[in-house]
């Protein structure tokens, strides 16, 4: 009964948003829509539920301001190599502005400095690149979402005790040990994350992670990953997962210990993790604002092309979402950012 009334509040949240998105569909008068723009979008993977919501809020804003959005993905976060191509190809197609998500710090960093020689802008959002060339980036900070998910965690430990992160790298082989330095994660907000929740959790001298594992694009890969973490850390009180794979993949082995067994903190709001939150096998999450994400970055993107000043950095924000204030309505708008 009470997943009934659950659902059946989540559909009346969502009917109210359907409402209120209005506020997305009413361009700003200094933007004109008389004319059509090329831009690009590519971003770190093709599937679940984090770049689909990235993907709508990029449509809803092309839609707005008479945007041609070409979007474009490789099957796994890990092939680096496809997104180049990707990003090689949108240069060839002569983009307007490109918009990246990119899989590796450094390994995009000499295609964007390419795209800028032609001329084309580029928009870094969600994962930042390294390179000088980037117009803007639209997107969370990082090490403060990895801080926020080590503070919950603590709290949930009251404490003390042992705890194991599943990290996401785009390597297609991964390492496991106590610190990040052991490998090239390559993906910004991977490392940011890392950087921010150890950082925290140095200062409880009675906290102690004792695994760091890094899963590919594979929700199979983190349950296997999970897996062994337990057995070798059988005192293991709390895990924290730093993106949706990892997440999915954890809670699935969690899940079967039953609840209250292991204490976790996951990331990003799938539908799925709602209900994981309402069945007590994750106690809280670090979700992002991927709507806003896409939808900023095509507007940013416009705005460019049109020669106006956009800003350094947007920090589109990041929440612990719980089962206490997951129903609350400004928490809803981010849940569930319907468009009409």
């Amino acid at each position: 009964m009470r997943k009934v009334r659950f659902g059946l509040t989540l559909l009346l949240c969502a009917a109210i948003w359907i409402t209120v998105t209005s506020c997305f569909n009413s361009s700003p008068d200094y933007i004109s829509t008389n004319k059509t723009r090329n831009i690009h979008m590519i971003v770190k993977m093709n599937r679940g539920e984090y770049w689909n919501t990235v993907k709508q809020g990029a449509e809803a804003a092309a839609k707005e301001f008479n945007v041609n959005l070409t979007f474009k993905a490789p099957n796994s976060e890990s092939d680096i190599d496809r997104q180049i191509q990707m990003v090689e190809d949108s240069i060839t197609e002569k983009a307007d502005v490109i918009i990246l998500a990119a899989s590796s710090y450094m390994g995009l960093a000499q295609v964007v400095d390419k795209a800028s020689y032609y001329k084309i802008p580029v928009i870094s959002v969600d994962a930042e690149v390294g390179s000088a060339r980037v117009t803007t980036y639209v997107g969370s900070n990082s090490y403060e979402a990895g801080q926020k998910s080590a503070e919950r965690l603590i709290q949930l430990l009251k404490g003390y005790g042992e705890i194991g992160i599943i990290n996401f790298t785009n390597a297609t082989s991964h390492e496991e040990g106590n610190s990040s330095s052991s490998i090239d994660i390559g993906a910004r907000d991977a490392d940011e994350r890392e950087k921010g929740f150890l950082n925290y959790a140095a200062r409880y001298p009675n906290v102690h992670v004792v695994q760091i594992s890094y899963t590919s694009s594979e929700t199979s890969d983190a349950e296997e990953l999970t897996r062994l973490m337990l057995i070798k850390h059988p005192a293991l009180r709390g895990i924290a997962t730093l993106n949706e794979i990892a997440s999915q993949g954890a809670a699935k082995v969690i899940q079967s210990l039953g609840s209250g067994t292991i204490k976790m903190v996951a990331f990003d709001s799938s539908p799925s993790m709602m209900e994981l939150l309402q069945d007590g096998t994750v106690q809280a999450t670090v979700i992002q604002n991927p709507f806003s994400n896409g939808y900023l970055a095509v507007k940013h993107a416009v705005e460019v092309i049109e020669g106006m000043d956009v800003p350094e950095r947007v920090d589109t924000g990041t929440k612990i979402i719980d089962l206490d204030n997951m129903l609350w309505p400004e928490n809803q708008k981010l849940l569930f950012p319907f468009v009409r």
